[in-house]
C-alpha cells in the first residue's frame, strides 16, 4: 500500500558480545499507515529515540527490515533516507545552521532530496515563498530573512526547524521530544504548530514524548515502548477515552512486578 511504512523484526544491539551488551531494539514489528500521527512513550532506555534513529538511518539494523511505500530502505544510508524523512530534535540548536541566515537555512531545506548544483544559494523568487511560510508562524521572522539563525531564541529556532522539516513534504516526520528543552509557553506554541502542520499536510508522524497528557491528547495512535519492544498500541475510541491514570495502570500491568513511578515516564 503506497504511503504505508512497515517495520518487521527490527533488532539492534550495542556492545554486542560484551557484558555491556544492550538490546536497544528487540524485535519490533510496527505498521504505520499513511496519515498516522503516533505518539510514543516509555521509560528512559525503552528504545524510543533509538527507534527513531533506526528509521532515519543514523545506523543500520542488525536484522529486520524497514519498508517505506514501495521502497525497502533497510540498507539505505541516512543521507538517502533524508529525501523521505523530516526530523526535529529535542535540542533546538540541532535543526538549523547557526552561522547561516534564515533564508539560507530554508533554501537548504527546500533542496532536500534534490541535486544541488553550483549557483546562488538563495534565489530572489524563493524569498517571497519563504516570507509567506514564515508569516504563518506568527513570530515576525518573515522580516528577518537575513538574520543569522544563531541569533534566534530556542523557540524561534525550533519553529523554524519545524517549518524546514516540512517544506518538502516528508513521507515521515520524526519528532524526538521536540518540546522538552523549551519553557512551557514556548512548548505549547510548538505543539500547536506541530498539530496544525500535521493536519494541514496530512503528514505521517511519530512523536516521542515523556508527557503522558501530550501522548493522550495528540495524534490518532499511542504506542508504548519497554525494553526495546512495543508493548502497547492504542488507537481510535480506546485512545480517545484514555486518562493518564488509565495509562499508568496499563504500564504497571505490562511491567509486572517491576517498580513503577510517575518519574520513570515523565523524567
Amino acid at each position: 500500500m503506497s504511503g504505508r511504512i512497515t517495520i518487521t523484526g527490527a533488532f539492534k544491539a550495542f556492545n554486542r558480545g560484551s557484558v555491556n551488551e544492550v538490546k536497544a531494539i528487540n524485535g519490533i514489528d510496527l505498521t504505520i499507515d499513511a496519515g498516522d500521527f503516533i505518539t510514543i512513550i516509555g521509560s528512559n532506555g525503552a528504545g524510543k529515540s533509538t527507534f527513531l534513529n533506526a528509521l532515519s538511518g543514523s545506523f543500520l539494523l542488525d536484522s529486520g527490515s524497514i519498508v517505506m511505500g514501495d521502497d525497502d530502505v533497510t540498507s539505505w544510508p541516512e543521507h538517502k533516507r533524508a529525501a523521505k524523512i523530516g526530523r526535529v530534535f529535542q535540542d533546538p540548536l540541532l535543526g538549523t545552521c547557526a552561522g547561516a541566515t534564515i533564508e539560507q537555512n530554508m533554501a537548504l531545506a527546500m533542496k532536500r532530496g534534490k541535486s544541488r548544483g553550483l549557483g546562488f544559494g538563495v534565489k530572489a523568487r524563493d524569498r517571497a515563498l519563504f516570507q509567506e511560510n514564515l508569516a504563518q508562524l506568527g513570530l515576525g521572522l518573515e522580516d528577518r530573512l537575513r538574520t543569522a539563525t544563531g541569533l534566534l531564541s530556542g523557540g524561534q529556532r525550533q519553529a523554524l526547524t519545524m517549518l524546514m522539516a516540512t517544506m518538502v513534504r516528508p513521507e515521515l516526520l520524526l519528532l524526538d521530544e521536540h518540546t522538552a528543552a523549551l519553557d512551557p509557553k514556548t512548548a505549547q506554541m510548538i505543539l500547536e504548530l506541530t498539530q496544525e502542520m500535521v493536519e494541514q499536510q496530512s503528514l505521517t508522524a511519530l512523536m516521542v514524548t515523556h508527557n503522558m497528557s501530550q501522548a493522550i491528547n495528540l495524534g490518532n495512535r499511542l504506542v508504548m515502548f519497554h525494553r526495546g519492544r512495543v508493548v502497547l498500541d492504542i488507537a481510535g475510541e480506546e485512545k480517545q477515552n484514555l486518562r493518564v491514570e488509565d495509562l499508568l495502570q496499563r504500564f504497571a500491568e505490562l511491567r509486572g512486578d517491576e517498580e513503577l513511578s510517575d518519574r520513570m515516564l515523565l523524567c
